[in-house]
């Protein structure tokens, strides 16, 4: 494909205005359309869960870039309207509104979007937390609530548990995992996890399902386990997932599985292309297809995008990583860690709350875990992890 004269990026967060900034860097020098379903300027999202509930942050603070550097792109911004359908095979998109736009090439990147309880929609007092209006409203509940009941046991669950508790609420967290983060880091560092949460004074229900939210006056009053157990609560918090926005992708003639489904230059079909949450691309290294829910990618992934956009011939084979931050506690995780791996701890101690862990499947190491331990878990990044990583099957 020779370089497009217009690229349409749809969605305007991290990954797609590391797009756009990325193309004109390249040397695009043609129209560029961002469209967004929110109203607001790009935002960071890993802020909502910690500095922005905390209210230790302004809601400003998480804008991406200012009114001038978002001028200086020399691109159209086109901002609440959301997408609701889309023509591979023409690349034209068309809007909430009626409105159509299109481009010589477009770029998909409309993240994810949250998984909710049966019942949850329209009840006062439920929150999700995906966008910056979600954490300005939970934020001010949780100033005049006392009880709040998180459901959900992975990083957006434990990191709002956190910051609740650092707020000082009576904080319950339930999720069907038997800790927090055991499908991300394992059983030894998820274990660890789940005892520090507790330690700090986070009621722990987990390995059971929620059977429903109740309420009164339409505001919910509680959640109820499988077990019969009511947990009673002035707020509840849903976050037990999200999954890739492409509803609006129904139709389109783009292949659609766990995300947009790309070949290993993120390429959907001719011209079309993907980014960030929504993408799932073939990574040579591992010889298998991913999808990576976080901030490091969306802004890697969008370099590899946008040189492929102007006509280059990359695969993207990075070395997934990921952070958390719950407490005073920083986890650094890069390659694959999983349930399955065999953990064990090159660096540090546990008991002293600093640690550097490696995952190993088969024999190799396929993930690297700092605990309070960046320097060092980069060092055995860089020791143990390929730049092309290769299979372990």
């Amino acid at each position: 494909m020779t370089a497009p004269g217009s690229v349409l990026i749809v969605g305007a967060s991290a990954a797609g205005l590391s797009t756009a900034e990325a193309l004109r860097r390249q040397g695009h020098r043609g129209r560029l359309t961002l469209l967004d379903a929110e109203p607001h300027l790009p935002y960071d999202r890993p802020p909502l869960s910690k500095q922005v509930l905390a209210g230790d942050w302004e809601p400003g603070r998480a804008q991406l870039r200012t009114q001038a550097q978002l001028e200086a792109l020399d691109a159209e911004f086109v901002r609440g309207e959301p997408a609701v359908a889309f023509d591979a095979a023409a690349r034209e998109v068309r809007t909430a509104t009626g409105r159509v736009l299109r481009g010589d090439a477009v770029v998909i990147a409309t993240g994810l979007t949250p998984c909710r309880l049966p019942g949850q929609r329209g009840l006062a007092g439920v929150h999700e937390l995906r966008g910056l209006d979600d954490a300005l409203t939970l934020r001010t509940h949780l100033t005049a609530a006392r009880r709040l009941v998180v459901v959900g046991e992975g990083v957006l669950g434990g990191e709002i548990a956190a910051t609740a508790r650092k707020l000082g609420l009576d904080v319950t967290l339930a999720g069907l995992g038997p800790a927090i983060l055991a499908d991300q880091v394992g059983g030894p560092v998820s274990g660890l996890l789940t005892r520090t949460h507790a330690e700090r004074g986070v009621a722990l229900r987990l390995g059971v399902a929620v059977e429903e939210l109740t309420s009164a006056g339409g505001r919910v009053t509680g959640v109820r386990l499988a077990t019969g157990e009511l947990l009673p609560a002035d707020a509840v918090v849903v976050a037990i997932g999200s999954r890739p926005a492409t509803g609006w992708l129904s139709g389109s003639g783009l292949p659609l599985g766990d995300g947009v489904e790309c070949d290993s230059r993120c390429r959907a079909a001719e011209g079309v292309y993907a980014v960030g949450d929504v993408a799932s691309w073939f990574h040579e290294g591992y010889g298998r297809r991913l999808r990576l829910e976080n901030r490091t990618n969306a802004t890697e992934q969008a370099q590899v995008v946008a040189a492929n956009v102007l006509g280059a011939d990359r695969p993207y084979e990075p070395i997934p990583y990921f952070w958390t931050d719950q407490y005073d506690i920083k986890i650094q995780a890069h390659g694959l860690p999983s349930a399955t791996a065999e953990v064990s701890f090159a660096e540090g101690d546990p008991g002293q709350g600093r640690f550097a862990a490696l995952y190993r499947e088969n024999g190799q190491v396929t993930g690297v875990l700092g605990w309070n331990m960046p320097k060092q878990a980069r060092v055995l990044r860089q020791q143990h992890l390929a730049t092309r990583p290769v299979t372990t099957a």
